[in-house]
């Protein structure tokens, strides 16, 4: 569950575990393709009066395709998370922390989740380090040799 009631911190630190769907309305616009669940978990803990600080992990693939080559493959992504959620009305406009209402009953880090998967894929993805693209004149793929091109002088 993605959702912990504040009453549960009372008694110490809360585990959050749960997996959201590709298709979940949360990754709605994002245009990040998950080729499957995407597993939420961490610790949720009271940071101060008006405060909570939650310490996770993404774990999940997507489908890219690469900047050079133009070639699909799947990628992993794994990302340790430490973000903050505070009701401090003098941290609102503060972009690390995650906004909280009052009257507050739950703490839901999937705001987190959506902004931490989007920051966790990379923008400009390779399917390979060394990667050689797409020849410039006749668009063959010179991952899979050289092309019949005549050389440049």
């Amino acid at each position: 569950m993605l959702q912990v009631d504040v009453r549960e911190l009372r008694h110490g630190p809360a585990e959050i575990e749960g997996e959201l769907e590709a298709e979940d309305p949360l990754f709605e616009g994002l245009q990040v393709p998950l080729t499957g669940p995407l597993a939420v978990g961490g610790t949720l803990e009271r940071a101060g009066a008006s405060g909570f600080y939650w310490h996770g992990t993404l774990d999940g693939q997507v489908r890219s395709i690469c900047r050079r080559c133009l070639t699909e493959f799947v990628t992993p992504v794994s990302e340790a998370i430490e973000v903050v959620f505070s009701t401090d009305p003098d941290l609102q406009d503060d972009p690390s922390v995650y906004p909280l209402t009052e009257p507050l009953t739950h703490v839901d880090v999937r705001p987190a989740v959506r902004e931490e998967l989007v920051l966790a894929v990379d923008a400009y993805p390779l399917c390979r380090e060394n990667c050689r693209g797409l020849c410039p004149r006749c668009g063959a793929d010179l991952n899979r040799g050289a092309c019949e091109c005549a050389p440049t002088v």
